[in-house]
C-alpha cells in the first residue's frame, strides 16, 4: 500500500480477525472503516449496524464511502456461529449466522462495488476451512462459508478487469469466536490455533497487489490446522 492512505472498510472489526485488519492497515498507512455492531479501537471511524440486517449493511458501506471520500478496498471479516445439530438450533439462529456470514458480505461488496471500480480496488472475503470441509453439528455456519467460496469465485469471474478480488480461507485463530460456546464445541486446551495477525498480513498481501495482479485464493492456519486438508 502506498502512504496516500487507501480506505479500507472492515466489517467486524472491532474485535477478533478484523480488529487485527484494521490493526495491519494502519500499520501499513492505510485508513482503516469499520461496520459493526460495537466500536472498535478508539480513533477508528466506523458506523454502526448489525449486519444480518442486509440493507442496512448496504447503507453502512454507503456511508462509509461517503465519509471516506472513496474506497480502495473491503475486507469481509465479520463472522458468527453458534454450533449444534440442525434440530437443535432455533431457526431464527441458523439464519442469522447464514445472513451474518454470507448474506452481509454480498450486501456489504454490492454497495461497494460502484467506489471499487473507480480505484481499481480489491474485495477480500473471509471464508473459513469449513468452507471446504464439512463437519458435524456446523450446518449453518458450513452452508454460509461454501457460500461465501462460491460467491467469491463467481465475483471474481464478474469483476476480473475492474477489481481485485481474493478468498482467504483461515483455520482457527485464538479469538474471541469460541467464547460464548457450550463447552463441547470449545477448542481443547492442547488445540493449535492460529495468531489472527498472521491472517491480517496475510489478507494485507492480497489488498497491496498492483491493478492486473490477482490473488484468487489464500489458505492460511497453523501449521497443524486439523480442519485442512
Amino acid at each position: 500500500m502506498t502512504q496516500a492512505g487507501p480506505a479500507i472498510l472492515v466489517t467486524g472489526g472491532a474485535s477478533g480477525l478484523g480488529a487485527a485488519v484494521v490493526t495491519a492497515v494502519t500499520k501499513s498507512g492505510g485508513r482503516p472503516f469499520v461496520v459493526d455492531r460495537h466500536a472498535p479501537a478508539d480513533g477508528v471511524p466506523w458506523v454502526e449496524c448489525d449486519l444480518a440486517d442486509t440493507r442496512a449493511a448496504e447503507a453502512a458501506t454507503r456511508q462509509v464511502v461517503e465519509n471516506a471520500g472513496g474506497l480502495h478496498g473491503v475486507v469481509t471479516a465479520a463472522g458468527m456461529d453458534v454450533p449444534g445439530r440442525l434440530e437443535d438450533v432455533p431457526g431464527d439462529v441458523w439464519e442469522r449466522i447464514v445472513a451474518v456470514d454470507l448474506f452481509a458480505t454480498a450486501a456489504v461488496i454490492r454497495a461497494a462495488v460502484p467506489a471499487l471500480r473507480q480505484t481499481h480496488g480489491t474485495v477480500v472475503t473471509v471464508a473459513s476451512t469449513l468452507g471446504v470441509k464439512a463437519v458435524s453439528d456446523a450446518t449453518a455456519y458450513c452452508a454460509a462459508k461454501f457460500g461465501v467460496v462460491g460467491f467469491t469465485r463467481a465475483l471474481a469471474a464478474e469483476l476480473a478487469g475492474d477489481v481485485g478480488v481474493t478468498l482467504v480461507v483461515p483455520g482457527g485463530m485464538r479469538t474471541k469466536f469460541f467464547d460464548d460456546r457450550d463447552a463441547q464445541y470449545k477448542p481443547g486446551p492442547d488445540a493449535v490455533l492460529n495468531d489472527p495477525a498472521n491472517v491480517a498480513a496475510a489478507i494485507m498481501f492480497a489488498l497491496s497487489q498492483p491493478a492486473g495482479c490477482a490473488v484468487r485464493e489464500l489458505v492460511v492456519c497453523a501449521e497443524t490446522e486439523t480442519s485442512y486438508p
